[in-house]
């Protein structure tokens, strides 16, 4: 007689039948059976006896980890309002690819008392379903010396990113715990949450990374060794500071990446819908490679307002987007700013939001008569994935180690999860709680948040864009290893499985439209010889997060979750790009006329309404110390100098070298841009002669071809400054600036992001 305890019942309600837990499907029914193991949280050695069963339905595999064996049944929930530590985990939701999310709560007898066991899902478990063998993912520390240096700088990128949404749950100490922190394949993985006793800091992250050093590979042992160095000595004292240097370090890996993509895409109108309201882009049944294509983009739109215009609205996103981001991909890879177009993508949305808003307008639509649509893009540019997403079209993640979803529906459940208020299980149960609460073109985009997010590459890996028609009712979820996966094991091509999740999507689901785009990105990597160069820019103060104020704007991994502003139409999409030019014989024409103006205007008023440079301490043995200068404490009259080339945009930059002199700082009006913006002047760059005789050197530039002069001012914020890595002159310093009255800035240069 079969043992109970190897028994799976089928999740269909209509059936409940008991199945061998070797089986993938129902015997009866051919219902998949999912198997959903659990990590459990208790304060206990361990939850039971390997083969014992709790609460009827739980069955111990190991000490910890358990398997439900009804799945089709809701778990237990507790009252939220009583288990604070919960929230944590709900709040945390937007970054379930590397937190496990609740699962539900077990009570368990314990003498005369009861005690709770808290049930995480998808924890990082390697599991054999044919011998019924799970073993725990890999601690970091441990896979860190098998690890390539691409994928060992991936994990250190992922671990920044999680620090600060960690840190405002108090469970940042999670990223300190070798135990905890986890890896299956290239993505970092926590087991459980950790709850911070005293809040834990940068310095104390940069002394765990202090024992990477040794196994390390040695194109990024330097690397790792400066960054931690920097981690503890306050060099580095912000997550933004941290990722913009792990960056650098993973675009100069990515040039020993090749890779390869291929995208397909296929829309269906479904055996219950008389019109295709979806949308895909390349059109459906078309094969892009890339090469030879220079750009590999894939985007599907599921509309919204039926005969009333769902079509009209996604087919009006597809177009728009595609103009964008054409734009955004006309340059090399390593001369773009990640930050910069993640921002762009999200006005290439806006661009498109407002399209569709506009056209509902000028209908006189209102309410549910408005024509919308959902949105789900992937752009791999080198060595990462760009995605993009609002509404609940999803991006599914597929590598050889599992299926994971990347995005987070915008509706009514999810918004409640990302509250606190609900444990996802639950609150997919409630009514309305597939509704959405954004999509695109129901109003104007300053009230739109779509979320965008990167991801580095470092292995074979296949994203799925889906609408709702396949996704609904976890299909994808169901059917991922049998359809999906055989592409990376080179069983099957693109274009066969595209057509076969369609079919899928028809036979199990089959009550809407159906769209799909695959795009399969493979890749051939080989260490480099050289080594990586860790660059550290100016330390500058860190920004907090809080999560619960962008509940309604979901993050992932890598997401700058800014609101995305209103664009004209006229207005184009830009990428900043350093390009390797020299600043403008013009602008030392400009600078002279206006030097004259201003000695004009000082020698009738006999003010001078500009601060000057500091004045060398004439006997410093009788002088206080002065403050070393930094950007943290910049003042006017202080002479920058910059260390890389700089893009201004619309064709201006500053070359590496070029001295600028601060003659204002203000408050930002754009507080997601920076703490404050710094007015300055151009007066002297690397090309300059210094004449005899003289302490005033004299600046003469050359002139590259299709360059456009500089505006008489510079604007820029202090996070561009500290991104562009500039440094700040010392009291001590001889200054190559000589001091001039400037006017108010009226046009600066075009440097906000994009």
């Amino acid at each position: 007689m079969e043992n109970d305890a190897a028994t799976l019942y089928c999740p269909n309600e209509n059936c409940q039948a008991a199945n061998p837990l070797t089986h993938k499907f129902c015997q009866r029914c051919s219902t998949p059976l999912p198997k959903n193991y659990l990590w459990a949280v208790v304060d206990a050695p361990n939850v039971g006896s390997p083969g014992e069963i709790l609460a009827d339905r739980y069955l111990i595999l190991d000490k910890f980890v358990l398997l439900d064996t009804k799945p089709g049944l809701l778990a237990l929930t507790p009252e939220l309002d009583n288990l604070q530590p919960l929230k944590a985990y709900l709040r945390l939701i937007p970054y379930r690819l590397h937190v496990p999310q609740v699962y539900g709560v077990l009570f368990v007898a314990d003498g005369s008392s009861e005690r709770e066991i808290l049930l995480l899902e998808k924890p990082p478990l390697l599991v054999d379903d044919t011998i019924q063998k799970v073993s725990l993912g890999s601690e970091l520390t441990i896979a860190w010396r098998d690890a390539t240096s691409m994928r060992q700088l991936n994990w250190l990128w992922q671990i920044a990113h999680l620090w600060q949404p960690l840190a405002s749950e108090g469970v940042a100490s999670s990223l300190l715990d070798s135990y905890v922190l986890r890896v299956e394949g290239s993505l970092v993985r926590l087991l459980e949450l950790r709850f911070d006793g005293a809040t834990p800091e940068l310095p104390q992250l940069g002394k765990f990374w202090q024992q990477l050093i040794g196994d390390a590979k040695p194109a990024i042992t330097e690397f790792v060794d400066r960054v931690s160095l920097a981690l503890i000595q306050g060099q580095i004292n912000s997550t933004d500071q941290l990722i913009g240097v792990l960056d650098q370090g993973l675009a100069g890996l990515g040039r020993s990446q090749t890779p390869t993509i291929q995208i397909i895409t296929k829309t269906d109108t479904g055996p219950s819908r008389q019109r295709n309201e979806d949308a895909c882009s390349p059109p459906s049944g078309t094969l892009v490679s890339k090469p030879p294509q220079p750009t590999a983009l894939a985007i599907v739109c599921d509309g919204i307002g039926g005969h009333e215009g769902g079509n009209v609205a996604s087919n009006l996103a597809i177009e728009t987007i595609q103009q964008q981001v054409q734009q955004l991909t006309k340059v090399p890879y390593d001369h773009i700013d990640p930050s910069l177009l993640l921002n762009d993508l999200d006005k290439a949305v806006a661009m498109a939001n407002d399209k569709i808003s506009q056209r509902n307008d000028g209908e006189n639509r209102q309410g549910r008569q408005r024509m919308g649509t959902t949105l789900v893009m992937a752009l791999p540019v080198a060595h990462e994935m760009y995605i993009t997403h609002v509404g609940d079209s999803r991006a599914y993640w597929i590598t050889r180690q599992g299926c994971y979803q990347v995005t987070l529906d915008d509706d009514v459940a999810s918004r409640e999860v990302r509250l606190g208020y609900a444990i996802y299980r639950e609150a997919v149960q409630q009514s309305a709680a597939g509704s959405l609460v954004q999509a695109l073109g129901m109003g104007p985009s300053t009230s739109l948040h779509p979320t965008s997010g990167r991801f580095m590459l470092d292995e074979d890996a296949v994203f799925l864009l889906t609408s709702d028609g396949l996704s609904d009712f976890d299909r994808v979820e169901e059917y991922w290893e049998t359809e999906i996966l055989p592409i990376l094991l080179g069983e099957a091509d693109i274009a066969t499985v595209a057509n076969r999740l369609v079919e899928l999507a028809n036979t199990k689901n089959g009550h809407d439209n159906v769209t799909v785009a695959l795009v399969h990105y493979q890749v051939q990597y080989w260490e480099p010889e050289i080594t990586i160069k860790a660059v550290i820019p100016e330390s500058y103060s860190a920004k907090t997060v809080d999560l619960a104020s962008r509940a309604t704007a979901p993050t992932v991994l890598g997401s700058p979750n800014q609101k995305t502003q209103v664009i004209t139409e006229e207005e184009p999409v830009k990428t900043r790009i350093p390009l390797q030019w020299i600043v403008p014989l013009l602008l030392v024409v400009a600078a002279g006329v206006l030097g004259l103006f201003v000695k004009q205007l000082r020698s009738q008023s006999g003010v001078f309404p500009i601060f000057a440079n500091p004045t060398p301490t004439a006997n410093p043995t009788t002088e206080a110390t002065p403050t070393p200068r930094s950007l943290a404490n910049l003042s006017p009259g202080w002479v920058i100098k910059t260390n890389n080339d700089i893009s201004l945009g619309n064709n201006q930059s500053l070359p590496r070298g070029t001295f600028l002199e601060v003659i204002e700082k203000k408050s930002n009006p754009k507080p997601a841009s920076g703490n404050f913006s710094v007015s300055m002047r151009v007066c002297a760059n690397k090309s300059t002669q210094t004449p005899a005789n003289t302490n005033t050197p004299a600046v003469t530039t050359s002139v590259p071809p299709n360059s456009k002069p500089l505006p008489a001012t510079i604007l820029l914020d202090l996070s561009q400054l500290n991104r562009f890595g500039v440094s700040v002159l010392q009291s001590d310093a001889p200054s190559p600036c000589t001091t001039v009255t400037q006017p108010p800035v009226t046009e600066p240069a075009d440097t906000s992001p994009t």
